[in-house]
């Protein structure tokens, strides 16, 4: 029997230049005869294929005279995976039943997949059957304490499984990951350059931001060239013993980032994707011995000791599973690290760090010495208790920075972060003593101003628990590249000026 599209006339190609972000949208008139042929409806999923090449797409219906009746529109996502140019025959139809989502229902409802299950998901996701409202479904199924420890080892696979591999010949390859949740933590940069100044191989992926205002991968874009490809990947690890790269550029764990940029709309970031996501790129990336980093703190995303201690003893038998090494360690998530939040603020307090100088933030040195210490004791490169003072001797060196720099330079340069045109300035009222700054709101300041996709925006705060302020010191300053998000930010501001608590002195000191 031969499909009713396949007897029409294809359609023409129209590259339409709308930006969808990730997901292949593409766009038909009201009238075209395939939409009445197949009876297709606005946000059907279709098959779109083009000499011997195809993907599935959601379908925009159109009423205007932006697409004519023998036109396909097509979003950027969409055009730039079939490889499309203006005019080449398309045609639609029918994709087959996607059989996994009757997986993700059943988890909706509260049942237990098994790792086949999970793997047909995962797959189905990369393949990109999935809709966005897919994912998110089967990421809400999934969220809160939804995943058993099996299905949670069961996903780690299958995101290995659906994407790349890297096996390095080395019988350690070091890596370390922080769940996240502390504003400014941008250690990674710091303790790569220390641990491969140190003989270790780091070959770091980053994900982007998910809920925070800038991850690695962000940070280091203002300063290098983060998306390589496996092969350059392997070419500056060889060359200088690590990377740092963002991980969706190697199509290490590709599932990851596909459910990363739904979280990220959701702003969920579930404990179990949470270990699946970390462990499955480590895996990926060939680690074989890695370091979890835990902030605890009121307003951190891990915000008690007990619920600390759960996590990391999820970790460790997931890993245990997978046969991963992971050290867990705990540490103060009670304020912010380092002065800046957003991508290019991050950037300057790393480069102050690394480059020793007077003004650098000496809370990210104390905690990219304390993590870098750990791991190199963990990596047996010095004894332990040694490690700190190993890690804190290459900082001060400079042995670090002439490393970090290398980094750069194989990745492509090294780059001045930007700076923001825009700037609002909070100060204090009052004189005072900073007894609570939180994390959470700092975040969503930062975020409405702009970042990380506007990599110059942010919040600077100067300020620490403790600290003894006059009034009009500054507490907080944020940055914007424009003027509209600089007022967004601002507004939420000033309805929440709880963001930093000042205690009266006499209050303090009776």
């Amino acid at each position: 029997m031969i499909c009713t599209t396949e007897r029409m006339a294809p359609l023409e190609a129209l590259r339409l230049g709308i930006d969808t972000h990730h997901e292949p949208i593409i766009y038909l008139h009201a009238d075209s005869p395939v939409c009445r042929s197949e009876g297709f409806a606005a946000l059907s999923r279709v098959l779109v294929s083009s000499d011997g090449q195809h993907i599935i797409a959601t379908l925009n219906i159109i009423t205007g005279d932006l697409v004519a009746n023998g036109q396909i529109g097509f979003s950027e996502p969409a055009w730039k995976r079939l490889g499309l140019s203006e005019g080449a025959p398309i045609r639609v139809s029918h994709p087959a039943p996607v059989q996994s989502l009757s997986y993700v229902r059943a988890k909706v409802f509260g049942h237990t997949l098994d790792q086949q299950q999970l793997q047909d998901i995962i797959d189905d996701i990369v393949d990109g059957r999935y809709a966005d409202v897919h994912v998110a479904a089967f990421i809400t199924a999934c969220g809160a304490d939804n995943l058993s420890l099996q299905e949670i080892s069961a996903l780690t696979r299958a995101m290995v499984n659906a994407g790349d591999t890297i096996d390095w010949h080395l019988p350690m390859v070091i890596d370390k990951h922080c769940v996240g949740g502390l504003p400014g933590n941008r250690t990674t940069p710091i303790l790569v350059s220390i641990l491969t100044a140190s003989g270790l191989t780091v070959p770091k992926t980053s994900s982007r931001a998910i809920t925070s205002p800038a991850g690695t991968a962000d940070t280091m874009e203002v300063l290098t060239n983060v998306c390589l490809s496996q092969t350059q990947m392997k070419d500056v690890v060889n060359k200088v013993g690590g990377c740092l790269a963002w991980g969706g550029s190697v199509r290490l764990s590709p599932a990851d980032d596909l459910l990363i940029q739904v979280e990220r709309a959701l702003d969920i970031d579930s404990e179990g994707q949470l270990i699946a996501s970390v462990l499955s790129k480590k895996i990926a990336a060939g680690a074989t011995h890695v370091l979890i980093d835990i902030p605890v703190g009121p307003s951190a995303k891990v915000r008690s000791q007990e619920a600390a201690a759960k996590l990391a003893d999820t970790f460790r038998r997931v890993a245990a599973e997978l046969g991963l090494n992971v050290s867990i360690l705990c540490t103060d998530g009670s304020q912010p690290i380092g002065c800046g939040i957003g991508p290019a603020l991050e950037a300057r307090d790393i480069l102050a760090v690394l480059q020793g100088k007077p003004d650098a933030p000496q809370d990210l040195k104390d905690r990219a010495c304390l993590l870098a210490g750990a791991m190199l004791e963990m990596a047996a490169v010095t004894a332990p208790g040694q490690g700190q003072a190993m890690a804190r001797n290459k900082i001060d060196t400079g042995e670090a920075w002439r490393q970090f720099k290398a980094i750069c330079m194989a990745q492509g340069g090294l780059k001045q972060p930007p700076v923001a045109p825009y700037r609002y300035t909070l100060t204090a009222r009052h004189a005072g003593i900073v007894q609570a700054i939180d994390n959470r709101l700092l975040s969503k300041i930062a975020k409405l101003a702009g970042a990380p996709a506007d990599p110059a925006a942010g919040v600077e705060i100067p300020i620490k628990l403790g600290d003894q302020v006059e009034p009009n010191a500054i507490l907080l300053s944020i940055h914007a590249e424009s003027s509209g998000e600089l007022n967004y930010a601002v507004d939420y501001l000033e309805n929440h000026l709880e963001v930093v608590e000042l205690a009266a002195i006499e209050e303090q000191h009776p």
